[in-house]
């Protein structure tokens, strides 16, 4: 049994995108006010491609990436999942690279590559030795240019996409926690569908949606390419041109997506998974765009509640009062909308209400009282120590370059972020919660067992 819930409180940390700090970890926060500074340099090509360079040749490694600005909101609600089919299935090949075989090109060169997909972006990246620098751009070149979009190849991804569904949402143990907060939080805003999309959007697309799709997001003044590594800077410049300079400039993306009404009453929901035995409880509220002050420091209060052993939510519910298995605080952050989510498992016959009440009560000492200095500077060595490891490799330095500039708007925030960490207070921290974390701005969802 002990096993059993041990297993289950670790699915549960990984859904909700949270880690534990690690004993070595705490080793960087004496050197974390002294973190090097990341360099960079970041222009427009004259089809409005944004490109960031950043060279560190301390390793012979260099990594090309393109994030573009699209993701799961974007496109039409009755084809949703549409770019995070893309993501898939822009590795079918292209005018130069035969079906099948961009996976082959890579490995073949001692690279390696991947693709991720939110809400709010698509991100693409090889990672090579820096010999193989003209390669990657090449290739994230030939990607943007002339992919091969055809019904085959739709097909194909269909069904990978589906197996996909199946195995990360349909058959695993509460993964489908974030859609069921998502389509109750969301009346009219696209972040109420999942990401992935619903199968019979994608089923009912033809040929020329998805060729539409991607001439409206896969273009050049939608993407921001970064190349980081092993690189001489002018060397690099000219190859860019080479490569994507003459890429026509797609039409302007316009975005207008429906405004949320704000919650003024709590409300109740419930959801269903045939995977789970143990139920679960969710506290959901509605909060600002990640780029906010406010969205920072709600990051703050999640950590100081559930970040580790140590926190209050866990020694008080867990290992004081053994009324759960596991509970959490996360703050969900997107960029028009965030999630701020209070999550438990009740331990034997607890009730789902019982733990609501208790990690109101913590919440509620919050809002009334500063917390404690101690506390307090446990939290900012916390997110100091987040700092460092975020630019201690090239490819974190080349993720959060695209994703400073494509989502915030602001690439130095790469450097700069960490002030806005280091100047929030213990003042702005009980208003904030005062702010966002009233009982009547929310959603109570119970997870609860699918009777077969």
């Amino acid at each position: 049994m002990r096993q059993t819930k041990t297993l289950i409180i670790n699915k549960i940390k990984n859904l909700m995108k949270k880690s534990i700090l690690s004993l070595a970890s705490l080793f960087l926060v004496a050197f974390s006010g002294n973190a090097q500074k990341v360099e960079f340099e970041e222009y427009d090509l004259n089809n409005g491609m944004h490109v960031i360079l950043h060279q560190d040749n301390s390793a012979p490694v260099i990594i090309t990436s393109v994030m573009y600005g699209v993701g799961g909101k974007d496109g039409s609600r009755e084809r949703t999942g549409f770019a995070h089919f893309f993501e898939h299935l822009l590795f079918e090949g292209t005018k130069n690279i035969e079906k099948g075989e961009w996976f082959k090109i890579v490995s073949s060169n001692g690279g390696r590559n991947n693709a991720n997909t939110t809400q709010d972006r698509t991100y693409y990246y090889e990672i090579f030795p820096s010999n193989k620098l003209e390669l990657g751009l090449w290739m994230e070149s030939e990607r943007m240019l002339h992919p091969i979009i055809k019904q085959d190849g739709v097909d194909t991804q269909n069904e990978v996409v589906k197996e996909e569904k199946r195995n990360n949402y349909d058959n695993r143990a509460y993964s489908n926690i974030l859609n069921s907060i998502s389509k109750n939080l969301f009346k009219v805003h696209p972040y109420k569908d999942p990401n992935i999309g619903y199968m019979d959007d994608l089923d009912a697309a033809t040929l020329d949606e998805f060729l539409a799709f991607n001439k409206k997001y896969y273009v050049p003044n939608n993407a921001t390419l970064v190349v980081a590594g092993d690189i001489d800077i002018s060397k690099t410049k000219k190859m860019i041109q080479d490569y994507f300079g003459p890429i026509p400039k797609g039409a302007e993306v316009v975005r207008e997506f429906p405004k949320e009404a704000p919650i003024t009453k709590e409300f109740r929901a419930k959801a269903y998974d045939k995977n789970i035995q143990i139920p679960a409880i969710i506290a959901a509220y509605r909060t600002p765009s990640f780029k906010s002050r406010d969205a920072r420091v709600l990051n703050m209060i999640s950590s100081y509640l559930s970040r580790g052993k140590s926190s209050i939510l866990y020694k008080k519910m867990v290992d004081t009062k053994k009324m759960a298995l596991g509970v959490q605080a996360v703050n969900i952050s997107q960029q028009d909308y965030g999630i701020y989510a209070l999550f438990a498992l009740p331990l034997g016959e607890v009730s789902l209400d019982d733990l609501v009440t208790e990690m109101d009560e913590e919440i509620a000492k919050i809002q009334k009282d500063l917390i404690s200095e101690k506390a307090f500077m446990k939290l900012q060595n916390q997110f100091e120590n987040n700092f460092v490891n975020s630019n201690s490799s090239v490819t974190g330095i080349a993720n959060s370059l695209a994703r400073y500039h494509v989502m915030y708007g602001d690439t130095n925030l790469i450097n700069s972020e960490i002030e806005i960490y280091r100047s929030i207070t213990r003042e702005e921290i009980k208003e904030v919660a005062n702010k966002y974390l009233q009982t009547n701005q929310r959603l109570i969802l119970e997870y609860l067992p699918k009777k077969k």
